[in-house]
């Protein structure tokens, strides 16, 4: 369909309240954002209607909401946090009461003083693979994890919904991937990835560690000991055992890790053992979930699943969080890693499993009991904002710091005001960029701007996945450009003239998961900027890394090409 045909059917849903308010109080070397909408409208969902009252579409968290990690309280309230690597803020936290409907209440790591040294890394640096606990003996929430440029921490709040510490290091806790268990007679434990305790023999040859950690002082006490070597069957060399979980439950202790790394091989593999020290004894039958061994050609695939942790509800039922992917048309995405939720059964002899071998990750899963909310966080759905909160939304984020000295809400209200910057998209510091992630492959998002462009000015809309990957749709001066980033530098898409008064422009961007589509108005007369952009360029199978892509606003004195 043509490009402008689309935009003009969906005119209405694109619409812009907010254009009909007087122009910004314009500033030089200052781009103005009338508001963002954001409206997802994937098949999938149009093709499978949700059923009960109580049904659910996975993914649950769409879009890039990677290594997924749950708990709950004992008293109906169920926290859940997923990674963020070098956007900021940090960690976001989810808070549900059924499973079902999740809120997002804010960020575990909201302050700059909680994401040090975050300048200079790669966008899959930073934060990875955050893990929440909750501590009944002094009723403490933790979140522990690993800063890339820092090392492993642990946050703590006795109030989830506010603030959380300040960074406790665990300089004795080395690797990734920690995560703390509770046990109940007040003993607490890390278990990470690691070395091995000798040299490894073969790339992916990795461990898991357990830690005795103090909760009265917040520091690691005693040796370490190696828990699992390799993985499950070591005679396989097995690569990339990670992301454990130790859980106890009716007496006995279970170490839960991902295997096989983040790719199509990713697995979930369970062991257990009488005490928290081992030995841990694997599963006769692991993994207890993967989509490794179905056919590369089924339709609707979900791919690299694993990554999981495990909460029980109030009616002793077990649920599972996991990470996985949804490559579009059997080939590739640019939505990355996201969080998905299934029920889990147990085997006769007390383990258990979240899919059973063969079984692929269903798009609609049922929540007994449970009341499914208007506004979810899953499915297809419309978001806008309209920049009149004194502080940017939740799903905003910018790269490697909080960037306040870059944008304004209050200069004036209504408009998100974005100061251009010497730092591109495509430094490893912090631009001018609020971004948001991309939750669906077919999707429609549409900005106005207000912008005078000096020379060597340029402002508007980036599709950004790493650095290295990106597309740029910008108005410079007496011009409105597209371009693509990739590792060679920056070329030039289109080039389309325009007066060199032109201050005001309406950017609109469409995908159908395969390419990107992108269109620009002046004085509400649209045109086509560039069409049929490959998606697959910002896809993780061509850049690689952990994140997704996110779609956002932009401005620079720093121009890639004249």
């Amino acid at each position: 369909m043509n490009l402008i045909k689309t935009f003009c059917i969906a005119g209405a849903a694109m619409a812009f309240v907010g254009c009909a308010q007087p122009r910004p109080d314009m500033q030089p070397s200052t781009a103005y954002f009338d508001g963002f909408k954001y409206v997802g409208n994937d098949d999938i969902y149009n093709q499978n209607p949700l059923g009960t009252a109580g049904a659910f579409y996975n993914p649950i968290l769409p879009g890039w909401y990677s290594d997924p990690s749950i708990c709950s309280n004992g008293e109906g309230d169920y926290f859940l946090v997923t990674s963020t690597f070098t956007f900021f803020p940090g960690v976001p936290i989810f808070h549900s009461r059924d499973l079902v409907n999740w809120k997002q209440i804010g960020h575990v790591l909201d302050r700059e003083s909680q994401l040090v040294n975050m300048q200079g890394q790669h966008v899959s640096g930073g934060i990875f693979a955050p893990a929440i606990s909750y501590n009944p003996h002094n009723k403490t929430y933790y979140m522990i994890t690993t800063n890339v440029g820092a090392g492993n921490f642990v946050v703590k709040t006795t109030d989830p919904f506010g603030s959380w510490s300040d960074p406790i290091p665990l300089r004795e806790v080395g690797g990734i991937d920690p995560s703390l268990f509770f046990d109940d007679d007040g003993k607490a434990y890390i278990v990470n990835n690691d070395e091995p305790a000798y040299p490894a023999e073969y790339d992916g040859h990795r461990s898991i560690r357990v830690h005795e950690f103090d909760p009265a002082t917040d520091k690691v006490v005693g040796e370490w000991k190696v828990l699992v070597d390799k993985g499950v069957n070591p005679a396989e060399k097995p690569i990339w055992i990670e992301g454990p979980h130790m859980y106890k439950i009716n007496g006995k202790y279970y170490l839960m890790d991902a295997e096989g790394g983040t790719s199509v091989w990713h697995s979930e593999v369970i062991f257990r053992s009488d005490s928290p020290w081992g030995p841990f004894v694997p599963y006769h039958n692991n993994p207890i979930l993967t989509q490794r061994h179905l056919p590369a050609d089924r339709p609707n695939p979900v791919t690299c699943a694993g990554h999981a942790d495990l909460v029980q509800a109030p009616d002793s039922s077990w649920w599972a969080v996991f990470l996985a992917c949804r490559p579009i048309n059997n080939q590739f995405e640019n939505l990355g890693r996201e969080t998905f939720m299934l029920p889990v059964s147990w085997t006769d002899d007390g383990f258990p499993v979240i899919l059973e071998s063969d079984n692929v990750v269903p798009t609609v899963v049922d929540m007994p009991g449970a009341t499914r909310q208007e506004k979810t966080t899953f499915g297809n759905f419309e978001w806008t904002d309209n920049f009149d909160a004194p502080t940017l939304g939740m799903e905003w984020l910018t790269l490697r710091s909080a960037a306040t000295d870059l944008y304004s809400l209050s200069s004036n209200p209504g408009f998100l005001a974005l100061n251009c910057s010497d730092v591109t998209t495509a430094d490893r510091a912090t631009p001018a960029f609020v971004s948001r992630r991309l939750q669906h492959h077919k999707f429609e998002a549409q900005t106005t701007m207000y912008f005078q462009p000096a020379e060597g000015e340029a402002a508007g809309v980036v599709i950004f996945k790493d650095e290295r990957h990106q597309y740029l749709i910008t108005l410079r001066c007496g011009e409105v450009r597209v371009e693509k980033v990739d590792v060679s530098g920056t070329e030039v898409v289109a080039k389309h003239e325009v007066p060199a008064a032109t201050n005001k422009l309406d950017i609109k961007v469409s995908s159908d998961g395969l390419v990107f589509n992108i269109a620009f108005a002046i004085d509400g007369k649209w045109q086509t900027a560039a069409e049929n952009l490959d998606a697959r360029h910002l896809s993780t199978a061509t850049a690689g890394g952990f994140t997704g892509t996110t779609i956002g606003l932009y401005a620079t004195k720093n121009c890639f090409t004249k």
